[in-house]
């Protein structure tokens, strides 16, 4: 790793130590019952097609990993589903509040503090390879796409999932100049599907779903919060899907390997 990879991805452990994803969101202390059920139902409320598009009981007795875990709530939805759940996450943070999410939920997991570009695993090791939200933020995004899939088993899918530039989100942001969540971060990038198919060249086969059309936002106040909730969300997704799929926020691409 040369020298201005290691500062980034220092600094990118720095943002993520000290930046809890969704909190704004739950008046419950971190790390409480109450926190971690807020984060599920937020999570699954803007991401609704998340459980129509992941089969999260579909890997009984099967070796999930999630790389950036996070505090755990798609792990925890694997896990209740029988699979035997490793996560990883470059926060120290993120891992001290996965493991209080499993030891609420009455689950396992092996949860270990570790760089997604450097996985501490053997080849072929995992049945899936989960990374949503990961490497839009990650130093060397091809490195970690590629250890991605060197701990994958052969025939086997990884899910992975980035932000799409050509999306209404970030055509929104711009216009009404109200930043992304976590625009300051040390690194957030913004992909084309092209450009996403290209960064997943080694695998065998690629399938990119355009998904995360906008929903009601808890987050943003004011007019332009109340402009966004009443006539945005309505207005968009009354247009025909076929219309407005290719702008989606999210870019979710299952893999074989």
């Amino acid at each position: 790793m040369s020298p201005s990879t290691g500062s980034a991805t220092a600094d990118v452990r720095d943002y993520w130590n000290h930046h809890i994803h969704d909190l704004e969101i739950t008046s419950h202390p971190v790390g409480s019952p109450g926190f971690f059920d807020d984060l599920d139902q937020y999570h699954f409320e803007k991401l609704h097609h998340l459980p129509r598009l992941v089969a999260f009981d579909g890997y009984r007795g099967k070796r999930v990993l999630e790389v950036g875990c996070g505090a755990g709530t798609d792990l925890v939805r694997f896990a209740r589903g029988g699979a035997l759940v490793t996560g990883v996450d470059l926060s120290a943070s993120a891992i001290a509040l996965a493991r209080q999410n499993f030891a609420i939920q009455g689950l396992q997991a092996d949860l270990r503090e570790a760089d997604g570009e450097q996985l501490p695993f053997e080849d072929d090791a995992f049945d899936l390879v989960y990374a949503h939200g990961v490497v839009q933020y990650t130093a060397n995004d091809r490195r970690l796409v590629e250890e991605c899939r060197r701990v994958l088993k052969p025939g086997e899918t990884a899910i992975v999932q980035v932000y799409n530039r050509i999306s209404w989100l970030n055509a929104l942001s711009k216009l009404m100049k109200v930043p992304l969540e976590h625009e300051d971060a040390p690194v957030l990038r913004k992909y084309s599907a092209s450009e996403l198919r290209a960064l997943l060249k080694d695998f065998r086969d690629v399938r990119i779903v355009e998904e995360r059309f906008p929903v009601k936002s808890r987050l943003h106040g004011g007019w332009k919060g109340v402009l966004f909730n009443t006539f945005f969300v309505g207005t968009f997704n009354a247009l025909p899907r076929s219309l407005v799929r290719r702008f989606g926020w999210h870019l979710l691409a299952f893999c074989r390997k």
